[in-house]
């Protein structure tokens, strides 16, 4: 193939150095769960799309969240006598959601499985910044096959970052550590835990993983349209040449 000046190699060069770092940034977005020796359950499918909310004293809602939730937890089992991993779906029709609102922090409950599991989210707002994150997490979970009912907490996390006026959404899948033996995975998640009115959510900031889903294809096709352009400049370059070299006799 001919190449014009040595411009192709160093376009193909940079172009495959762009695509591959926007696809390794995206797969370094998600927060994984520590790594585990638990045997593994296979996993359920996607969970139901639940939608939540918080009423404050006054009766109006001040705090919404609609989105899909797996459990990933590491426990002892009784039946099997060793450490399993355990993936469970909330399903929205049996859970209940409770939780309250202050110009600062916002709290929300969901407590399922016949009351034996209660979740709950805090999120803190910088009331200078107008920023807000989930901060907190904490779970109590009896499962038939558990030796003890088990707890998990962290109150030093930073996750689902948004401005205060806006929700903050993510459709992407999003695997939430918490403890070493507890994360949370997301689906589909908006959450307004500060600002809300009208019981309707506001205007949507995206996550990053979302924003990099998007790009990746646009880059591409940049991309391969570049490469066509410049093997077809490349190609009729070449036949120009071939022709002027040519002497009638």
């Amino acid at each position: 193939m001919t190449q014009i000046g040595g411009v192709q190699p160093v376009f193909l060069a940079v172009t495959v150095h762009l695509i591959l770092a926007t696809v390794l940034h995206q797969t370094f977005a998600t927060v994984t769960p520590p790594v585990t020796t638990a045997v593994p359950h296979k996993e359920p499918g996607r969970p139901d799309q639940g939608d939540y909310q918080v009423t404050s004293s006054n009766g109006t809602v001040c705090f919404l969240a609609s989105m899909g939730l797996q459990l990933n937890i590491t426990f002892n089992s009784t039946s099997q006598n060793k450490t399993l991993q355990e993936v469970i779906n909330i399903q929205p029709n049996r859970t209940k959601s409770s939780g309250s609102c202050d110009t600062s922090s916002a709290l929300l409950t969901l407590t399922t499985d016949a009351e034996k599991t209660n979740l709950t989210f805090v999120f803190a707002l910088n009331t200078t910044s107008n920023k807000y994150h989930l901060s907190e997490v904490s779970l109590s979970a009896a499962l038939s096959d558990m030796k003890e009912t088990f707890v998990a907490q962290n109150h030093s996390l930073d996750y689902l970052r948004g401005t205060l006026g806006f929700s903050y959404m993510c459709r992407e899948r999003q695997t939430l550590g918490v403890t070493p033996d507890f994360a949370i995975n997301t689906f589909q998640v908006q959450v307004q835990p500060f600002g809300v009115t009208g019981k309707q959510f506001a205007a949507a900031e995206e996550c990053q993983l979302d924003k990099d889903d998007m790009l990746i294809p646009i880059i591409v096709g940049a991309a391969l349209a570049a490469l066509v352009l410049i093997v077809l400049s490349a190609y009729l370059i070449g036949r120009k040449r071939s022709h002027a070299g040519y002497q009638s006799i």
